[in-house]
């Protein structure tokens, strides 16, 4: 697609980076990890942009395998050179690493069932990134599952799309929003504001959905602090409580608070 030099990075994803988000999934996702009726048989779960070294592709294909041991999975990377070194180092059976981009270098008997795009679209135009989605949901069975965003070097502070592939592949719904901190850092809801997904970031301003929502949520965590609850997981797990009172689609799964997750699906999807 075009811009795709664009999503060049340098890559040097840290081990454990993404831990979080595969606990999530193997959490909340793990019908669609696990499903093998018909065409599911075959569907993948793709990595795009897996960076200088594939450890997140890894640690993801050991996390989604403990649910579903026979996964194919497969690690794209834009640069040549570096999806070289992986297919050398550690592809197997199971296990591929390919050059490509947005549109996924899959096979026709290759459907995706989920596919993970973070840290790739936070420096590019944002009017790019709609056209990304789109490529990147083509190849999801419909019901599958595209998650997109941004996260620290390390993985402390994490937002990502939720996007499912309708049966429409031009329009994926944008299903809700994930939000994750371990603490390290405190907590405030703020904190997470500047790790949004590149077409949201510049939406947190008076007047738009994405303002009115830290808004309620810095409202919730100072009442909560109020109360007594100081301690930053503390905190969280109230104000999140609080938000959603409030907040219609804030989940209140005790899994997700005890983790340091909010989960967002509001009616109508998440704020375009």
């Amino acid at each position: 697609m075009a811009g795709e030099l664009d999503a060049r990075t340098r890559g040097r994803t840290a081990r454990g980076r993404l831990r979080a988000l595969d606990a999530y999934l193997c959490q909340f996702e793990a019908t669609l990890l696990t499903r093998a009726d018909g065409p599911w048989a075959r569907a993948v779960f793709v990595d795009v942009g897996f960076g200088e070294h594939p450890w997140t592709t890894l640690e993801s294909a050991t996390a989604f395998r403990a649910l579903h041991p026979e996964l194919s999975v497969v690690g794209v990377e834009l640069e040549p050179e570096r999806a070289a070194a992986a297919a050398r180092s550690h592809a197997a059976p199971r296990t591929h690493f390919r050059e490509g981009g947005f549109a996924l270098p899959l096979s026709p008997d290759e459907p995706a069932r989920l596919v993970r795009a973070m840290n790739l679209l936070r420096q590019g135009p944002p009017e790019r990134i709609p056209e990304a989605h789109r490529a990147m949901s083509r190849r999801l069975l419909p019901g599958g599952l595209l998650v997109e965003g941004s996260s620290d070097t390390d993985g402390a502070v994490l937002v990502a799309h939720l996007l499912r592939r309708t049966p429409d592949p031009e329009d994926p719904a944008r299903e809700g929003l994930l939000f994750h901190t371990d603490f390290s850092r405190g907590f405030a809801p703020w904190l997470l504001r500047d790790w949004l997904p590149r077409d949201l970031r510049r939406r947190v301003r008076p007047g738009e959905p994405m303002h009115a929502f830290f808004q309620a949520w810095e409202a919730a965590w100072k009442a909560a602090r109020e109360q007594g609850h100081t301690a930053p997981p503390d905190a969280f797990a109230e104000s999140v409580l609080r938000l959603a009172e409030l907040t219609p689609g804030v989940s209140t799964d005790a899994w997700l608070l005890t983790r340091g997750c909010l989960r967002w699906t509001p009616p109508g999807g998440t704020p375009a």
